[in-house]
């Protein structure tokens, strides 16, 4: 009887699972439609993504740590991201940022002349110019644009994502060992022999698809540049981006920027060799009726599982 229970108790799950499954992608699609909600038609075309498939990876936090005044490298963690991430396959062009400056909603970028070529990446911007940016972006697509955070960044740029590591054992307290450590970084660092922005393609492309990573522009993510003193009694609270005035640019290495800075080389970089330049790439965010098609077949996969395992658990109780 017990058992008799338990399966007309797993029948009667798997059967509302999909009905209402079958539900929330009914109203995603009549919101997607315009049936609930007048669908506005996009005017621009959204730019051309790679989505990035969820994946295990290995991740060193954009954090600075110190102890005891010196400072050492920050954790490696394994993370696993569940969901796919949809990023733009190239840096914003200039040409497409001007779009935005031609409608009066951004502000034309510094240092670029009617001579510069449309298909480069726009540089001359600051983080708010790239908030600014996407906010028009979303408008006019219809979807829903954004800058990525640092993890996000380096999810997507894979092998391309730099490892700004001294590689220094913690116990060791020699300074002429760090002072070395520290030179051969800032050495492999170097400026550029050309800084000037190139055509799209000049700089390669990650083994997930993401061109021009890592070549001489950098580009903006909404993490906060954050220092913590191991050992110190007082926790460091995760900056809101919204508050926070240093931003991580990320490229050959991580650059922390001040939020309103446009040229890398006149400030705003609080240590190490400044950016060549300072660009952006957007990440979209998934419409309700991806979000709804994820836990579907998420909970597909489950349904099917259990329907898999069920069969030989009855056989083996059985048996």
């Amino acid at each position: 009887m017990a058992r008799n229970t338990a399966t007309d108790a797993v029948s009667g799950i798997s059967i509302a699972i999909p009905f209402a499954l079958l539900a929330v992608l009914s109203g995603a699609v009549a919101v997607e439609s315009g049936f609930v909600a007048g669908k506005q038609i996009p005017t621009v075309a959204s730019p051309e993504i790679v989505i990035v498939a969820p994946r295990a990876f290995a991740y060193r936090e954009a954090t600075e740590y110190f102890r005891n005044g010196l400072a050492i490298d920050a954790p490696k963690r394994d993370l696993a991201m569940r969901t796919p991430l949809d990023i733009m396959k190239f840096q914003t062009s200039l040409a497409e940022y001007n779009r935005c400056v031609a409608d009066g909603f951004c502000s034309a970028a510094e240092g670029r002349d009617s001579l510069s070529q449309d298909d480069v990446p726009v540089t001359g911007v600051s983080y708010d110019d790239a908030v600014q940016y996407a906010a028009w972006l979303s408008k006019h697509t219809g979807e829903q644009w954004r800058l990525p955070t640092d993890l996000e960044l380096a999810y997507a740029a894979a092998d391309r994502f730099p490892d700004d590591a001294l590689g220094i054992d913690l116990g060791d307290r020699n300074p002429a060992t760090r002072w070395l450590a520290d030179y051969e970084r800032e050495a492999r660092r170097a400026a550029a022999t050309d800084p000037r922005p190139q055509a799209r393609g000049s700089f390669g492309i990650s083994e997930t698809g993401l061109v021009d990573f890592a070549g001489n522009v950098w580009e903006w993510t909404t993490t906060c540049n954050k220092r913590i003193d191991v050992g110190s009694p007082s926790k460091a609270e995760e900056p809101d981006p919204k508050d926070c005035g240093i931003m991580i640019a990320a490229g050959k290495h991580r650059a922390p920027m001040s939020s309103f800075v446009r040229n890398p080389k006149g400030g705003g970089c609080s240590v190490g060799s400044p950016p060549d330049n300072l660009g952006f790439r957007l990440v979209r965010r998934h419409s309700i009726l991806e979000n709804a098609g994820f836990f579907a077949r998420k909970a597909a996969a489950g349904i099917f599982g259990t329907f898999a395992s069920g069969p030989k658990d009855r056989s083996n109780d059985e048996g």
